[in-house]
């Protein structure tokens, strides 16, 4: 059991813009369309308003990566972001090599704006490709096309981004295993330090949801994960989490943080937290949700710090593992305890009956997926349930 002298996990800022030009059919997020000009200043000042009321929570921990998700961030203006980080930064304070990462998608970004969010303190961006086939671009309801796209990539490094991430889905509707391969080969010739390439999946309450395309077949998908997987790798970028590509020494800070049930603030409309203290000498975890629909936040008289909602033993087992069994390499069962609070005898039943199913790898020092826990990674989760 942790005691008072512990570390407390390290934490992360999570930014919320929930605006987009188009609400894509596949995106569950909560985003919201720009039906006009965004209110800019009124949401700079709401988010340090938020993040002001955390403070005390905070004991001045530094942190550690900052996100800018949404939504599309890149709507909004370097002026803003600037804004926002100078806040940032004198309300909280962050580690010299603190990662600073923010969303942006090719129908809204230029190499002006580009210069202009590395000048206000951007040092890692996240590029919304999804793919490089025109066709399936209009069927995700994407606002750029391949030139878009290839064109942002290109702002990116000539604004002087060399830290950059490329998102690409695979698993669209009518799809072909080859064209999977050609995104994936169009893509890393841009030599992006990290590469997110990830199935699409149908999400409740989206477009494709009530009017389902026609996606691969599960044996097609698993041959298009298998081929992309070693694709990638040819590409010179490791696997280190379900999703998550990177070359040596970008692997994503802020998202491995998650992972590794770090601790996170997240501010603006419908952001959530996650953040660990002590009370009473006991090791606790708590949650926090936002309000969510953008126009209810700038409203001052329902914006508020959320009532804590505290994580029950249970609850920790089921959330850790959700997050740990993404990662490849597992995770330590000492970062369990330490993350958790909770003792490692907790996890022993679920533990023997996943190892019996050749779920998890036989090792006492380590929680990791076997290779037959990979392809089963939901079927592993849900013992933890």
């Amino acid at each position: 059991m942790p005691t008072c002298s512990t570390l407390l996990p390290p934490l992360s800022l999570y930014i919320h813009l929930p605006w987009c030009v188009r609400k894509c059919p596949y995106c569950d997020f909560n985003s919201h369309e720009a039906k006009s000009s965004l209110p800019e200043e009124l949401y700079v000042r709401a988010l340090l308003t938020e993040l002001t009321s955390y403070l005390p929570m905070l004991n001045e921990r530094p942190v550690v990566s900052i996100f800018f998700g949404g939504g599309t961030p890149s709507l909004f203006s370097p002026a803003s972001i600037k804004q926002i980080l100078k806040g940032v930064a004198e309300r909280l304070t962050l580690t010299p090599d603190c990662e600073i990462t923010l969303e942006a998608n090719p129908g809204a970004s230029d190499q002006e704006r580009f210069e202009g969010f590395r000048e206000a303190g951007v040092n890692r961006l996240s590029i919304g490709i999804q793919s490089l086939h025109n066709h399936h671009l209009k069927t995700l309801g994407r606002i750029h096309d391949r030139d878009y796209a290839i064109q942002a990539i290109e702002y990116a490094k000539q604004a002087g981004f060399s830290n950059f991430n490329l998102d690409i889905m695979f698993g669209l509707p009518q799809q072909t295993l080859d064209e999977a391969l050609q995104d994936i080969d169009a893509a890393l010739a841009f030599t992006p330090s990290h590469f997110s390439w990830y199935q699409l999946t149908i999400e409740p309450n989206t477009l494709f949801h009530h009017q389902p395309p026609a996606l691969p077949p599960d044996d097609a998908l698993w041959e298009m994960q298998l081929a992309g997987q070693s694709r990638i790798a040819a590409h010179g970028l490791h696997q280190y989490e379900v999703s998550a590509y990177a070359r040596e020494n970008t692997e994503c800070v802020h998202n491995r943080n998650y992972w590794e049930f770090g601790d996170y603030l997240g501010i603006g409309a419908g952001a959530h937290s996650k953040l660990s203290a002590f009370l009473d000498d006991q090791f606790i975890v708590q949650r926090f949700a936002q309000i969510k629909h953008p126009r209810d936040y700038l409203d001052v008289n329902r914006r508020r710090v959320p009532e804590k909602m505290m994580i029950d033993g249970k609850s920790l087992v089921f959330e850790f593992m959700l997050n740990a069994l993404r990662l490849t390499s597992g995770v330590s069962t000492a970062l369990f305890i330490e993350r958790t609070g909770l003792s490692l005898e907790q996890l022993y039943p679920q533990l023997a009956l996943a190892k019996q199913r050749g779920l998890l790898l036989d090792d006492a020092a380590v929680v990791c997926p076997s290779e037959l826990g990979k392809r089963f990674l939901n079927d592993l989760i849900e013992l933890f349930l």
